[in-house]
């Protein structure tokens, strides 16, 4: 008997990738050919500003792209951090598991591996992106904006609402198989070399292809300490549903993130289990404002194309039954 196939995206413009990437499903497609797919369809897309073409520039006007893929039957990965001047980051990731022994390549050298692949080099900065990034230059008070030498809490990059909309995707197919897939241009005006959760294994993304896959988004440089995709996997393994899992590693990760940055951060997980029971869950806070609610959405053969928003978590007020 067929698996009941399914794929899930975070976001709003996640229901466009959800769409395309169940597209791959229903004509029989793998859950890493779905993935691919739908992220390729987000990446292209330059009216989304976060991931792949016309996503914000780092502090010296470069888009950096990263991204990484996993895929359930092999518990194979591969990542790209820091990559310019390729539109599709999530399919160079795809390469570099499929082609090397290794699982992440970075910066210059992962973009000499795309183009060794047949990848185009390509503008990424779009005419509306380079102007928003002109225009939080000019609003900053160092003439070098990129400086490494500064005091632990001087220089430091102002985050913006722009700063975590990495579209996380995950997917089960009609074969019972589990992928994954992150794709981001990262913080909006990062350090020039910052790299986040989305392309480390276990934080952006994980999959176990006996138990089901997690991805995030959010504001990497916390969720990546907690390794928040393994552990809403592991959670799945231990009983919990797809929401409850998520919750329990946000409940993690805000016990372990420093208290000012409650206000200010946000971070969000997805995931689908073997089954094809999906779930989702984010912080409150940098997720609720009345213009940016937390909104994921899902796909598949029993499933409508649909937006969902919420479950909401607070440091205090998570979801009672755990």
């Amino acid at each position: 008997m067929a698996t009941p196939y399914v794929i899930v995206t975070t976001w709003r413009f996640g229901l466009a990738a959800s769409i395309r990437g169940n597209e791959v499903l229903a004509g029989g497609g793998s859950a890493i050919d779905a993935i691919e797919a739908a992220g390729n369809l987000t990446e292209l897309d330059p009216e989304v500003n976060s991931v792949g073409y016309g996503g914000l520039p780092n502090a010296d006007g470069v888009v950096e792209l990263d991204a990484a893929i996993m895929d359930g039957p092999t518990h194979a990965a591969g990542s790209v951090a820091g990559l310019t001047g390729i539109k599709t980051p999530i399919s160079v990731a795809r390469k570099v598991m499929l082609y090397t022994p290794h699982t992440m390549l970075v910066g210059d050298n992962a973009k000499r591996f795309a183009l060794q692949h047949g990848f185009a080099d390509e503008r990424l900065l779009t005419d509306v992106s380079n102007e928003r990034w002109l225009e939080w230059r000019a609003n900053q008070s160092a003439a070098d904006v990129a400086h490494f030498d500064t005091g632990p809490r001087e220089g430091l990059t102002e985050l913006t609402p722009d700063n975590h909309d990495t579209i996380g995707l995950v997917a089960l197919d009609s074969h019972g198989n589990l992928a994954a897939g992150c794709t981001t241009s990262g913080m909006a005006w990062k350090v020039p070399g910052r790299v986040g959760d989305s392309p480390i294994i276990g934080s952006g993304l994980y999959v176990d292809n006996e138990i089901g896959a997690a991805a995030g988004t959010g504001h990497g440089d916390e969720m990546m300490k907690a390794v928040v995709s393994f552990r809403t996997v592991e959670a799945m393994g231990r009983g919990l549903t797809p929401t409850e899992a998520c919750v329990e590693a946000l409940r993690y990760l805000m016990r372990k993130r420093p208290p000012e940055s409650f206000n200010n951060y946000g971070a969000a997980l997805i995931a689908v289990r073997k089954d094809g029971d999906i779930g989702a869950a984010s912080t409150r806070s940098g997720f609720a404002a009345p213009d940016r609610l937390w909104q994921w959405a899902a796909a598949g053969e029993q499933v409508p194309a649909i937006l969902n928003e919420g479950p909401y978590c607070t440091p205090t007020s998570l979801i009672s039954s755990l």
